[in-house]
């Protein structure tokens, strides 16, 4: 390996855990485990393309990340893609009954919800608890 491919390498195994708080992250299993054993606060965003609750949820979300930057310092974003995963154990673990679904964790423990919910106060609401634990 040379130099040049090893500081580039380095930067991004570096650089990686901070750019994926800069947005959302698609879910997988592993990601979410490491997540939650590291203590991680987590935003968990249960979600569907066709679904207009979650697309306003979205809008509301980009917005309120806007507007405060210290919720992409400090919470792990992760997308939960309804199609795929509902008849997974995330859902029954978590016991989403729907999508537009959002749930703000402190490591395992979940701290806040909504369910379908689109005001700016109640998903403004799920990310300071999970801002503030």
């Amino acid at each position: 390996m040379n130099r040049r491919d090893f500081l580039t390498l380095t930067a991004a195994v570096t650089l990686a855990p901070m750019a994926a708080r800069a947005q959302f992250i698609d879910y997988t299993p592993d990601l979410l485990e490491a997540a939650m054993q590291r203590g991680d606060r987590i935003i968990l965003d249960f979600y569907a393309t066709w679904c207009g609750t979650c697309a306003r949820q979205q809008r509301v979300m980009a917005d309120l990340r806007a507007a405060n930057p210290a919720y992409d310092a400090n919470l792990t974003l992760i997308h939960v893609d309804w199609d795929t995963w509902k008849d997974s154990d995330i859902v029954t673990w978590f016991n989403i009954p729907r999508r537009s679904t959002i749930l703000a964790l402190k490591g395992d423990e979940e701290l806040a919800r909504t369910v379908a919910g689109t005001s700016v106060a109640e998903i403004q609401a799920i990310f300071d608890a999970a801002l503030n634990a």
